[in-house]
């Protein structure tokens, strides 16, 4: 079988499917194709849980998905707004505290919390009423461009053929691989532990943070009720020590956190305690002939500022409008345009990974002097207006 699409984009995830869907609804034709693995039935289980992957999306990200028409099909039932967000630093008496709040930055929300399941559920919904889009299950072995196309050869002999090619398939990124993209790699030495717990006490839809030197960077996100979600940046030696550890030890080192105020935590399902490594991942591009990364292809930061799908939505955001705006003589994967978008993209993806980078960096040196700097820093900045209200305008994906 030999497939021709004006758009093919690899990639099984919540980016690459959002791309594939704004595509289709600009009147392009478009390819997805996902590993063989990856299309499968959730089953009742999974569908009811809930899920250990959740994502802070902000103002940008919501806008993309209402573009899209997936915002409103999202289970909304299991969406959290989150109205304020309270970032602590270390340390019992000297600690920092840095506050912010949705109603001071004039909007609804700061971000919502959204499971990955709910996510995907909606958008893989609305792939199935898009016209001109083929989802294919297959692997991938070869990719080669020309001044014309690029072509993808499947495993079993199949190929794609497309005017342009949007590798969304992760951090380790097969695209970015055949594109021969070098990459600047650095490991954390720490592991993100997930799980999900009740809370005695409302949340009030606070988001809470705790910056740490020993333990790492601790996070509970609101979840609908009485519930939360944690996202704990720990050490490996501390993530193999949580690991370990039964559900409820770990709610019990929780509840000991510095003004938690969530009261007594209880797991909301014991067994489910996941871990996955973090590092810093910077290609040296974002493009190549006939090639646009998107994604965690793309970049990957640490979580601490919980923005790496935002800056995964942006991508997508920037590539639609991109293309979009193009001549009627340039087709969708002509140089020029990718070009265009690897510009667009530049700011917003340095800065972030320098700020998250530069943070994860700042409070991991456990050094008396540098601690007290640190916590001052954030008190002060708690109380400066206009430097409070930049940090929330870039936090948001907007200009107040």
């Amino acid at each position: 079988m030999n497939l021709q699409s004006d758009v093919c984009v690899i990639g099984n995830g919540a980016i690459g499917k959002a791309a594939a869907l704004g595509f289709a609804q600009s009147g392009m034709s478009v390819t997805l194709l996902a590993p063989p693995s990856a299309v499968r039935t959730p089953t009742l289980q999974e569908l009811t849980r809930w899920d250990l992957r959740v994502y802070a999306l902000n103002q940008v990200a919501r806008a993309l998905l209402s573009s899209i028409k997936v915002w409103d099909a999202l289970d909304a039932s299991r969406v959290a707004p989150v109205d304020a967000m309270v970032v602590r630093g270390d340390g019992e008496q000297r600690a920092g505290n840095l506050a912010f709040d949705a109603y001071s930055a004039r909007v609804d929300a700061l971000a919502w919390i959204v499971e990955d399941s709910n996510l995907n559920q909606a958008l893989d919904a609305a792939l199935k009423f898009a016209p001109g889009v083929q989802l294919i299950a297959g692997q991938a072995i070869r990719l080669s461009a020309d001044s014309d196309s690029a072509t993808v050869l499947l495993e079993n002999g199949d190929t794609l053929g497309a005017s342009l090619i949007v590798g969304a398939d992760g951090g380790h990124s097969w695209v970015r691989g055949q594109c021969d993209i070098d990459i600047d790699y650095r490991p954390y030495g720490q592991r993100a532990i997930v799980a999900n717990f009740s809370c005695e006490k409302p949340h009030h839809g606070v988001a809470s943070q705790w910056f740490t030197s020993a333990d790492g960077i601790v996070a509970l996100l609101p979840l609908p009720g009485q519930r939360v979600s944690l996202v704990w940046s720990a050490p490996e030696h501390l993530a193999e020590a949580l690991l370990h550890e039964s559900s409820d030890q770990l709610a019990q080192r929780l509840s000991l956190l510095p003004d938690q105020q969530l009261g007594r935590l209880h797991p909301l399902q014991p067994e489910m305690v996941k871990d996955f490594p973090l590092a810093l991942i910077r290609p040296h591009a974002i493009i190549a002939p006939r090639v646009a990364l998107i994604g965690d292809a793309a970049h990957v930061v640490h979580p601490l500022a919980g923005h790496g799908m935002n800056l995964g939505f942006s991508d997508v955001a920037t590539l639609l409008k991109t293309i979009a705006e193009r001549g009627a003589w340039q087709n969708c994967g002509d140089s020029r345009i990718l070009a265009r978008y690897a510009r667009a993209r530049k700011e917003d993806i340095l800065l972030m990974q320098l700020a998250t980078d530069g943070l994860e960096r700042l409070f991991a040196a456990d050094f008396e002097p540098l601690r007290i700097a640190r916590n001052i820093g954030l008190n002060l900045i708690n109380k400066i207006p206009v430097i409070k209200k930049r940090l929330m305008s870039h936090a948001l994906g907007k200009i107040l």
